[in-house]
């Protein structure tokens, strides 16, 4: 994706490496004052451009039941208005593509007809390559799937006081998930962070949307601080808190992005032999890193045991928060959190220090106890 024209408005900070040199270098990193955008995120309300990311429209009478076929969520009868997440995932059950799903009427292409629509917004970098994916699967199924990433683009609300900059701004919050905004796109409501509102606006009016919602009250906002509330949420990032080996149970996508009572989709083997019969190898986890000054490790920094240097993991999405100081995600060996080891940041690059990182205990996913299919195995075998 191209660089934001938002990037031009006063006080917008880039990325210091470049627009190119990392997934969100086209969009604003902040305006000035990351921690102060993070408490008015908390207080008020505020607006980041996420415009680099990627949108698949897909239409077509067939669109629920095809789509069914290929994504790891219950999405057959999903009902106009609502929302939900979905992967593919390869023959190995590890995730190839995370996308967030709206099915919503409304104006989905530049001839300006409403049509219902299936609206998959995916990682930056990631459309061209998913489209591609959903085309070479359409057989004779009655769907169109095309890449609308030059067409619309993401704004993200943040705050308590969202709903009055909505209605300020002359935008009606949807009772369900999701619905369609006045002259194109669709406004849906986020469960992350809270108060949360994203808006897919047509890209051409993107510049006029931001003026909208700024004047309605929200606060510039650049991606420092939504990136900051997500890992403080636990919501992973494809390819960023994930490696080539994830499976979704190892990331908390079970449920929100996985059924597990739904069969038929690639991968899906795997995704039931370790929800009836074992436990994930690896588990994300928040960690707490003794950083102060120092440049955050970028992801895929190994983690480290404090005593002996053996890997147990790597390092995700670590950020700056204004409460927390500085965390990061981490994708850590379960035998490395169960024993309760003490863990080491490794950083070899000049500008960084390794150094300690603290397993933040809320974040450990609660041992339920045995699986359901090992212990009827258990039992049959006994």
């Amino acid at each position: 994706m191209s660089r934001s024209p938002l990037l031009d408005t006063p006080g917008a900070i880039g990325h210091p490496d470049g627009d190119d040199a990392r997934p969100d270098g086209g969009v604003a990193s902040h305006y000035g004052d990351p921690f102060a955008e993070q408490r008015a995120a908390t207080r008020r309300a505020v607006v980041v451009d996420r415009s680099h990311r990627g949108l698949v429209v897909v239409t077509g009478d067939d669109r629920l039941s095809w789509l069914h076929l290929l994504v790891s969520q219950q999405v057959a009868d999903l009902p106009d208005g609502a929302g939900t997440e979905g992967l593919v995932l390869d023959v190995q059950g590890r995730v190839e593509h995370h996308a967030v799903i709206s099915h919503v009427t409304g104006t989905s292409g530049a001839t300006g007809e409403t049509e219902p629509a299936i609206w998959l917004d995916v990682e930056p970098g990631t459309a061209e390559a998913f489209a591609a994916y959903l085309s070479s699967m359409t057989f004779w199924s009655k769907v169109e799937v095309r890449d609308a990433t030059e067409e619309f683009a993401l704004l993200s609300l943040v705050g308590p006081d969202v709903a009055e900059v909505l209605t300020a701004g002359g935008v009606e919050l949807p009772t369900a998930d999701a619905g369609p905004l006045s002259g194109g796109g669709v406004v849906r409501r986020k469960d992350w962070p809270e108060h949360a509102v994203d808006l897919l606006v047509p890209r051409p009016a993107l510049a006029d949307w931001w003026r909208r919602l700024t004047g309605a009250g929200a606060t510039p906002a650049g991606l420092d601080t939504f990136e900051a509330l997500r890992v403080a949420s636990l919501r992973p990032r494809l390819g960023l808190d994930t490696d080539d080996r994830t499976i979704p149970h190892e990331v908390g996508w079970i449920g929100s992005a996985v059924h597990l009572s739904k069969g038929c989709y690639r991968g899906q083997e795997t995704v039931s032999r370790v929800a009836n019969l074992g436990r994930p190898p690896r588990q994300m986890v928040l960690l707490h890193l003794a950083s102060g000054d120092d440049a955050l490790p970028p992801p895929g920094t190994p983690v480290l045991t404090a005593e002996g240097g053996r890997a147990v993991g790597r390092i995700g999405t670590a950020v700056r928060h204004h409460e927390l100081g500085s965390i990061a995600l981490a994708l850590v060996k379960r035998s490395a959190v169960a024993g309760g080891a003490e863990l080491w940041v490794a950083d070899d690059r000049e500008e960084g220090t390794p150094g300690p990182a603290t397993v933040d205990p809320d974040s450990v996913p609660p041992d339920t106890g045995e699986p359901p299919g090992r212990t009827a195995v258990r039992r049959l075998q006994g």
